[in-house]
């Protein structure tokens, strides 16, 4: 079996792309550091859901614990980055 890492760029795109249509906002530029609640107007709801397309569309999962730790696209991004591999036959 190999593994494939997914490079940043494409973790990124996704990730923006999932905020983006939860926000019901056209394609702009969100910083990495903008705060989900404070900056993007997320609530705690919002961001769960998120959360959960997140790892719908990357195939893993996010435990509570590390989810609490995630407050900017950018974190979540790296949290992504950093934990998610393909696996292949």
């Amino acid at each position: 079996m190999a593994t494939i890492e997914i490079k940043t760029s494409a973790i990124e795109s996704g990730i923006k792309k999932i905020i983006i249509e939860k926000l019901g906002i056209d394609n702009c530029e969100i910083p990495n550091d903008a705060s989900f609640t404070n900056d993007l107007g997320i609530d705690s709801l919002d961001l769960y859901e998120i959360l959960m397309e997140v790892e719908k569309e990357f195939k893993m999962k996010i435990d509570d614990e590390n989810a609490e730790k995630l407050r900017t696209p950018g974190q979540l991004i790296q949290f992504v980055t950093n934990n998610f591999k393909i696996s292949q036959l």
